[in-house]
């Protein structure tokens, strides 16, 4: 199990993953700020000790909101086999650009109790008491909420 050292966010955005780490904001190129949902995808997370927990499996957009609504964590497992998904609120994690990784506040113990799904048992990721209760269980305020926006709204539709 490899370890890394966490660093505390510089400041927690009103929605959104957090960045810290050496951001050199004219570097050319996409990224931080900006980036690829590809290049996001297989970055390993840690928990708050800096031990793995597992890596970003898919990033998930809202699209009538046009903001990423979770990133979906792959945990356990063997070359896809058994292991153990769990959708996180994209605001629950940190992006580390000098580790080129991602920390997410919760301990492991509290992730491997956390609701989670396998590659053929998707929850319905547009219930709305889905959604909440996985944002209440993290403790990150829902995303739609920062600015008002419901993506359950059907007069936006």
């Amino acid at each position: 199990m490899t370890r890394v050292q966490p660093e505390p966010p510089e400041e927690r955005p009103p929605h959104g993953a957090s960045i810290v780490g050496g951001i050199d904001r004219d570097s050319p190129g996409p990224g931080p700020f900006v980036m690829a949902a590809d290049t996001l995808e297989g970055n390993k997370v840690v928990d708050p000790a800096g031990d793995d927990i597992g890596t970003i499996d898919h990033i998930m957009i809202d699209v009538l909101g046009g903001r990423v609504a979770y990133a979906v964590l792959a945990m356990g497992g063997f070359l896809g086999i058994g292991e153990k998904l769990f959708a996180l609120p994209w605001s629950a994690l940190t992006l580390d650009t000098r580790r080129k990784c991602f920390v997410l506040g919760v301990e492991r113990d509290r992730l491997k109790a956390a609701p989670g799904f396998d590659k053929d048992h998707w929850p319905s990721m547009a219930d709305s008491q889905w959604a909440t209760s996985i944002h209440q269980y993290y403790g990150i305020s829902p995303y739609w909420e920062a600015d008002r926006y419901d993506p359950w709204d059907e007069r936006r539709r």
